[in-house]
């Protein structure tokens, strides 16, 4: 198996650099130019994690793959790193990063002192000072960088003592949303459905439960029973726009027993 590997990498590694010699779009791209292509691939990844598509999961592990490979070659011209230097530096950095397993240090509480030393001994790696949350990138979306935002301060401590806190905090947030949307004030309403996002998403990952892929769920779920909605109502001669609320209803009522 890892002689396999170890062959099939090689391979890649030489069909990338006659790639780059020999094809006219392989010549042309930059790290610029494949940096859509790459955050595109990332998602279809993601998409075929949530489909549970082991097919799909191979080929966009593969694409990605490709990627990584792509901007080591296009380092590797430009004199900054290659190849090899990519994977010594994970190499090494997972290595340091885990005492526990390569080193002499023990862990008493699980993954949760894990990640606290994690963070530890990555603000140990930095050369000068910079602020706990410097490394959450500005580009996330907002739900991702929320959750990572939230893992990061963690790390140093700052979180709730037992997660059932965070329902109090869910509480007070949706009240203060309320008592905006009295008000009648946009910003002010807006802000408060941020904080109250930020709280859920908090109480998420106290849960264990990436909110992301939970949203994302609810989203697929909706989108089925829409569409079931709609074909019954097209079965019946009928447009949703001649339809009541509560006629629609009864059939999405019927949806719901369709997913169970």
């Amino acid at each position: 198996m890892r002689d396999r590997t170890i062959k099939e990498f090689s391979r890649l590694l030489d069909i990338m650099d006659e790639l780059r010699v020999k094809c006219p779009w392989d010549q042309k791209q930059t790290k610029e130019t494949l940096r859509k292509l790459t955050i595109e691939e990332t998602y279809e990844l993601a998409e075929a994690i949530i489909m549970n598509d082991y097919d799909s999961l191979k080929k966009e592990l593969g694409d990605l793959m490709l990627h990584i490979v792509f901007y080591s070659l296009i380092g590797s011209e430009e004199g900054h790193f290659d190849m090899g230097d990519v994977l010594e530096g994970i190499n090494e950095k997972l290595v340091y990063r885990h005492p526990h397993v390569f080193g002499d240090v023990s862990v008493t509480r699980g993954a949760r002192e894990v990640e606290e030393n994690w963070e530890k001994l990555k603000m140990n790696e930095q050369l000068e000072y910079k602020p706990v949350l410097s490394g959450v990138p500005a580009s996330l979306p907002a739900t991702v960088k929320a959750n990572r935002i939230q893992e990061k301060v963690r790390g140093v401590g700052f979180d709730w003592e037992n997660r059932e806190q965070i329902w109090d905090k869910v509480t007070e947030e949706l009240n203060e949303l309320k008592h905006e949307v009295a008000a009648g004030k946009r910003e002010d309403i807006e802000s408060e459905l941020g904080d109250l996002f930020f709280s859920i998403i908090n109480a998420a990952r106290l849960y264990e439960i990436d909110p992301e892929t939970a949203l994302e769920r609810t989203n697929r779920k909706f989108i089925s029973r829409f569409n079931y909605l709609e074909q019954q109502t097209l079965a019946q001669g009928r447009s949703l726009h001649d339809m009541t609320l509560d006629e629609m209803n009864v059939i999405w009522e019927e949806a719901k027993k369709q997913d169970k």
